[in-house]
């Protein structure tokens, strides 16, 4: 306790500067300009949020010291490790913490567990265990790491915390990467903010001078502070961000181990499927994963259940996905013929395909499929709408129509249950023709989302015009052959 008249030694998490604070500072005295919307084609996975950057303190100094709801405390499975972050939570804690985690017989790797802050100014300490790292074994720190991260701020919104202060949950002494630690941290952090964010009022990573660099280096690829910043902090992302929670995602290293090794899932087929793996290995690990091309005999007979089926094709998705995000993409995206804009009547986030934009004969069209799974796959978790504008293209232009089937077969399912609607601007009648045939004998259950729109003034009444970015060309085009546009039309929900 401080004596009677002495100022605290506690540092109250409301009078810290915030994440974007210095940020603006800076802004102000550089004058930059700031990126205008029709400069941005491709949005980052994490886009600039000021909703959820006010969450966000950066503070270089000891967690114990925090007067926030709750601090957290890294340890190791028998909570006694003696690294500087215990060592001073117990010190300014006092004895009685060491009694109650006595109660709590230990915590495994990537568990959290809660106790009181009893002489901190923090109400509680939630004490987790990071894994010790080595490389032959990265998935499996991975995974832990990501788990100590986010069962720390479940259980911070399970007891109705208002803020919480973050050390650095991996030690020097269990040698994991500082920088690979980070991105799981910062990535785990926004994604729970982003889903759960009413729940926590502030976040604060209390950081040693050694930290300190790695993180200001890291946070803008998470929590970027104007657009600006977003588009410069993506080419910096790693090919690696996790799923829609940060938990890490590496097909290439998953084995899919099943209730009962060699046996198919659908028990039904037992019988057909004949569960003789003997050519693979009769050991059990060989059983672990059934024989490629057994499988893809079985898929043409129609004996694979519709489970297996669905695990198939997410891991080939996977397989797609970390290529996309590992390939350099710069030569498609500089043709500008994907982009995001706006959002449409019901709010939902309108895609931009631009016909013109895309060379067919000259690109490789392979690279343009993963191109799209790489802008694409955030959007596709939330419904969205494509607007295709087929304006002015010729022959050179023409997706061919077994692209199209490899793209619809390829992607997650979750681009075809979300993608609302497809407004096919200034079609022609081949175009149409192409679209039926194609909708009809190639492709299920795409054919009631695709509207014809011949004027921009038909497509403004589902889509305001402040929202979508328009090719100059486009504008041209429709004012040639529709005449000039004007904004005193009704709202209409359809088109």
């Amino acid at each position: 306790m401080d004596p009677l008249g002495a100022p605290s030694q506690f540092v109250d998490v409301d009078s810290l500067p915030g994440w974007t604070d210095t940020y603006e500072a800076k802004q102000l005295d550089s004058r930059q300009n700031p990126v205008q919307k029709a400069q941005v084609d491709i949005r980052s996975p994490f886009p600039y949020r000021k909703d959820i950057n006010a969450k966000i303190i950066l503070w270089k100094g000891d967690v114990a010291l925090l007067n926030c709801t709750a601090i957290v405390n890294t340890s190791n499975e028998s909570l006694t490790d003696k690294n500087p972050v215990s060592e001073s939570i117990f010190m300014h804690a006092g004895p009685d913490l060491r009694d109650e985690l006595q109660k709590l017989k230990g915590c495994r790797t990537g568990e959290a567990k809660l106790t009181k802050g009893f002489n901190l100014a923090a109400r509680f300490i939630i004490h987790t265990v990071g894994p010790k790292y080595k490389s032959r074994y990265r998935t499996a720190a991975e995974s832990s790491l990501y788990s100590c991260y986010r069962n720390v701020l479940q259980l911070a919104k399970e007891q109705a915390m208002c803020s919480i202060g973050f050390c650095v949950i991996n030690s020097l002494k269990r040698c994991y990467p500082l920088e690979d630690a980070t991105h799981i941290a910062l990535r785990t952090v926004r994604r729970f903010l982003e889903i759960h964010g009413e729940t926590l009022e502030k976040v604060v990573f209390a950081v040693s001078e050694l930290e300190e660099a790695t993180y200001q280096k890291l946070m803008p690829l998470y929590f970027p502070r104007s657009l600006e910043e977003e588009i410069q902090s993506l080419p910096y992302l790693p090919a690696d961000i996790g799923n829609a929670e940060g938990e890490p995602v590496v097909p290439e290293r998953q084995i899919r181990i099943t209730e009962k090794p060699g046996v198919p899932d659908d028990a039904s087929d037992e019988e057909g499927l004949e569960a003789d793996l003997s050519f693979i290995g009769s050991h059990a690990f060989a059983r672990m994963e059934g024989d490629v091309d057994k499988q893809r005999r079985l898929i043409l007979q129609g004996q694979l259940s519709e489970a297996a089926l669905q695990k198939q094709h997410q891991r080939n998705y996977n397989r797609w996905l970390c290529q996309a995000r590992a390939e350099d993409l710069s030569d498609i995206a500089s043709l500008k013929a994907l982009y995001q804009t706006g959002v449409d009547n019901y709010g939902r986030t309108v895609m931009v395909v631009v016909g013109r934009n895309i060379p067919v004969t000259l690109i490789d069209m392979e690279k343009a499929l993963l191109y799209f799974i790489h802008v694409m796959d955030h959007i596709a978790v939330k419904e969205y709408v494509l607007v295709y504008f087929h304006t002015l293209t010729n022959d050179y232009n023409q997706l061919d129509s077994n692209f199209l089937k490899k793209l619809y077969d390829v992607v997650d399912v979750k681009y075809k249950r979300n993608l609302k609607a497809l407004y096919f601007v200034h079609p022609t009648f081949r175009s149409k023709v192409s679209t039926w045939f194609f909708t009809t004998f190639t492709v299920s259950g795409l054919k009631d989302k695709i509207h014809y729109v011949e004027s921009l003034q038909q497509l403004f009444t589902a889509i305001p015009p402040e929202q979508i970015d328009l090719p100059p060309f486009v504008l041209e085009y429709d004012a040639r052959e529709n005449g000039p546009y004007y904004s005193s039309y009704p709202p209409s929900p359809d088109l």
